[in-house]
């Protein structure tokens, strides 16, 4: 996990969110879907073709191939313009921020825009208990079975309970886990647990 600051007092984290490659690709093939799904709704209900390769339109009304694709195109449309928004505001990203000049350690995250766009939850110091590493199987495949081990990173504090530090989207290798766990239980002065 990159780390953006690094002071002997302060240790700031990135989280990325909504601006990942796989949502910028998602959002843009469900609008072009959306997209053709209305051109074929518009070409059956005015009885023309605008696709070279396709048969004879006029065979098919519009009601309900049309109706139906049209539902099916506007829906995928709202689909897509909530993608776009989530992109364009961030939402979900934000910092964790560890002070020990403060003796907090703040997570601070945005959300949709409103009166509750900042999210921010702050933990004193005194409160973390431990940083715990939890490893869970996965079992995986159809036709073999095999068995994937997936490791987050928690902070386990007296008030909140466990806050995870990391998530399994992040493809975090099992060495750069127990380094940032390492690496934060060590700045905390907690123990650092499997």
């Amino acid at each position: 996990m990159n780390i953006i600051l690094r002071l002997e007092h302060l240790r700031v984290y990135p989280i990325t969110e909504s601006r990942k490659i796989s949502n910028f690709f998602w959002a843009f093939i469900i609008f072009l879907g959306s997209l053709g799904l209305l051109l074929v709704a518009i070409s059956s209900y005015l009885g023309v073709d605008f696709f070279f390769l396709s048969e004879e339109i006029s065979d098919f009304p519009f009601i309900p191939q049309g109706a139906t694709m049209s539902f099916y195109g506007i829906e995928g449309l709202f689909i897509s313009f909530y993608l776009w928004c989530t992109i364009l505001w961030d939402v979900g990203s934000g910092y964790d921020i560890f002070d020990k000049k403060e003796r907090k350690v703040c997570f601070f995250r945005w959300g949709f825009p409103g009166k509750n766009r900042r999210i921010i939850l702050e933990v004193p110091m005194k409160e973390i208990q431990s940083i715990r590493i939890i490893t869970g199987v996965k079992e995986e495949g159809i036709f073999t079975r095999t068995l994937t081990y997936e490791s987050i990173v928690y902070m386990k504090t007296i008030e909140q309970g466990f806050i995870p530090l990391t998530r399994i989207e992040d493809n975090l290798t099992p060495p750069e886990i127990a380094h940032k766990a390492g690496e934060l239980a060590i700045f905390l002065g907690v123990p650092l647990l499997y």
